[in-house]
């Protein structure tokens, strides 16, 4: 098999970004080159704001009549920085090209802006102007408030990016974070397509198995990006983005993934286009040559929140454990197996660079928050093993989540209970190994480090595609952090995995907080989106979620808010 080096993986990435245009200063207005015959039917997008510097993007498409004489020749655009809208003071005036290598996809890397200050953009070419976008850089003094819009897992054919739509209505955004599974790489008859046809959301026949070259990723992205809320949202606001699984295929770790079959080709390869394409689409950095290969990357909001952005998918993941593995045929569960492949202290989710890194830099860092995105669940999320058996035996088995929620709240109120009832709540395991959960023994050195630093440590995370607010605490009980996670915006959540109608995930989101013991709040059956905003001693979580995703007719569907004050 070829393996998939550290190098190849940098030239993945590089392959993608070498073209990005540098603006500094002294260029700011130059004279640009005659723009040609393009579309801008992607819309535009920013991001990775720095205090100083912000990129821009779009996909040029060549218009229709007018394709350049070969693959290798470039198209030209004029792109323009203002600030105003009306672009009546432009600041930053220049040429870009692309190319068939790059997807027509352009970036612009603005350097030496003003700090804390709204920007207003556009891009030109032969007779059609693009959208024109709002971006804003880094604050550097002076902050009294951050406020970030969050979203995870937007899964086209299950429905429409009304939580992008959404948020785009609001213009105070500082940033915001995509937690990953921006695409899914499905088939048209694959995961959460059910109703595609129906409302309109079907995967196109060039573009309808799974994806698996570069080719496809392109695609894909492509289609996703003719949503109208998600170009909306991009018009709006600078995006700082990660990966998760979807974006190369599901359940990934470093070696391989849940989605990866041998005769799918070898992984590595379909992973080099599974980052190429998404360093060509999203409006990210480029990796600065081998020595700043990795994605995981910090950004500073003034003195108030530093954002500490983490790869817990790609880069260093080892394995996941198969809970099934440790059920035997006759349904008992080997707790002493399972406990002891949890225990091993080899295992890693981040890899032993990126946690080097994470811990140098919190240590580093001197903002008043210490904010880590990334993708899954980090509190621990123990359930009775009694129900995870119940759910593993497909329904051979009856549900009792409801009566071991009755138990527990009543040893909670002091009542007492009998030996069987006890041993039926203590006998806990994670409901989730492809989380934290399942990463254990690294969580506590995490925890450990943050301790010692003495961290204001906030956590989101996305994946699940439900709401979660949790208390992180060590093994011996210590608070640590606040955790929240955002819902997804389209794909379905709990309440599918289950079968669970409305009713019935409410009831479950009510006893769940009962069962776990971190867990403050969850909502296992609505889609939208997560506000986070901080202040010098508060953090505020609030989750907006949208009645429809059926069509782009819709409305906020209500809200839930926690805030956390500092002592």
């Amino acid at each position: 098999m070829n393996r998939f080096t550290r190098r190849n993986f940098i030239k993945a990435a590089l392959a993608a970004t070498g073209g990005v245009v540098v603006s500094t200063p002294l260029q700011a207005m130059t004279r640009p080159e005659l723009p040609s015959a393009v579309t801008f039917r992607h819309g535009v997008a920013s991001g990775d704001p720095l205090q100083d510097a912000v990129i821009l993007w779009t996909r040029a498409t060549p218009a229709e009549g007018s394709a350049p004489a070969g693959p290798a020749e470039p198209v030209k655009v004029t792109w323009e920085l203002a600030r105003d809208r009306q672009f009546t003071d432009v600041l930053r005036r220049g040429s870009a090209d692309t190319d068939l290598a790059r997807d027509y996809t352009i970036k612009i890397d603005v350097q030496g802006l003003q700090p804390g200050t709204s920007y207003f953009y556009r891009f030109v070419g032969a007779g059609e102007q693009s959208t024109v976008g709002h971006t804003r850089t880094l604050p550097a003094a002076g902050v009294d408030q951050v406020k970030l819009a969050v979203f995870s897992c937007s899964n086209y054919p299950a429905g429409h990016f009304n939580a992008y739509q959404l948020a785009a209505q609001s213009d105070d955004w500082d940033a915001v974070l995509h937690l990953g599974d921006y695409i899914y790489e499905y088939p048209a008859d694959g995961y959460a397509t059910e109703r595609s046809a129906e409302i309109g959301r079907a995967l196109p026949e060039d573009n309808g198995g799974e994806i698996l070259t570069l080719t496809d990723y392109r695609k894909r992205y492509a289609l996703y990006r003719t949503d109208a809320g998600l170009q909306a949202l991009h018009a709006a606001a600078p995006f700082i983005a990660v990966w998760d699984d979807h974006e190369v295929a599901n359940d990934t770790w470093k070696a391989g993934a849940e989605n990866h079959s041998p005769d799918e080709g070898d992984f590595f390869a379909r992973r080099a286009a599974a980052v190429q394409a998404y360093y060509e689409w999203l409006p990210i950095r480029p990796p600065m040559g081998e020595r700043h290969p990795q994605i995981y990357r910090s950004f500073s909001f003034g003195d108030l929140l530093d954002l500490h952005m983490l790869d817990t998918r790609v880069i260093g993941r080892d394995a996941q454990i198969d809970f099934a593995g440790y059920i035997g045929e006759d349904g008992s569960f080997d707790g002493r197996a399972f406990a002891a492949a949890l225990a091993d202290p080899a295992r890693s989710l981040l890899g032993q660079k990126q946690r080097a890194w994470l811990e140098r830099t919190l240590e580093k860092s001197s903002g008043h928050w210490q904010l880590l995105g990334q993708q899954v669940l980090m509190g621990r999320m123990h359930l009775p093993a009694e129900i995870m058996m119940n759910y593993a035996s497909g329904g051979k088995r009856p549900d009792t989540t409801a009566e071991l929620v009755g138990f527990k709240a009543a040893s909670l109120k002091g009542e007492p209970l009998s030996e069987s009832q006890r041993a039926r709540l203590q006998q806990v395991v994670p409901y989730n190994l492809d989380a934290w959960d399942g990463y254990s023994v690294e969580r506590e050195a995490l925890y450990r480090r943050a301790r010692e630093l003495q961290k204001n440590l906030v956590v989101v995370a996305g994946d699940t595609h439900n709401a979660w607010f949790n208390h992180l605490k060590d093994a011996r009980g210590n608070m640590v952090g606040l955790e929240f996670a955002a819902p997804s915006v389209t794909s379905p959540g709990m309440e599918t995995y289950l079968t669970l109608d409305e009713k019935s995930a409410q009831e479950l989101a009510r006893g769940m907080p009962v069962l776990i013991d971190e867990l403050q709040y969850c909502n296992l059956h609505q889609r939208g989106y997560m506000a986070l905003t901080f202040r010098r001693e508060q953090v505020q979580a609030e989750w907006k979620f949208v009645d429809n995703i059926d069509s782009t007719e819709f409305a906020e569907a209500g809200s839930h808010s926690v805030v956390h004050s500092l002592v």
